[in-house]
């Protein structure tokens, strides 16, 4: 018997933000996915976008109270 898995209600995906790309960055973000077999560009995207964050603010998974992006308040 399978156990379901106790899912994180705050961790849900339900915010939605729009990018948009000129022609030329479009084909650009094609090609590279293309060549590195990327079949879901938004988990790619939301990925490097995190990355990026996260080299300027280490501390965003470390749940030590109000020293995080994602303590609730």
């Amino acid at each position: 018997m399978k156990r379901k898995k106790q899912k994180d209600i705050n961790l849900k995906r339900i915010n939605r933000h729009a990018l948009l790309f000129n022609n030329r960055e479009k084909r650009v973000i094609d090609e590279y996915c293309r060549k590195h077999k990327i079949k879901n560009k938004s988990k790619f995207m939301r990925e490097s976008i995190m990355a990026t964050i996260l080299q300027d603010y280490p501390t965003l998974f470390e749940f030590e109270e109000d020293n995080t992006l994602f303590t609730s308040r």
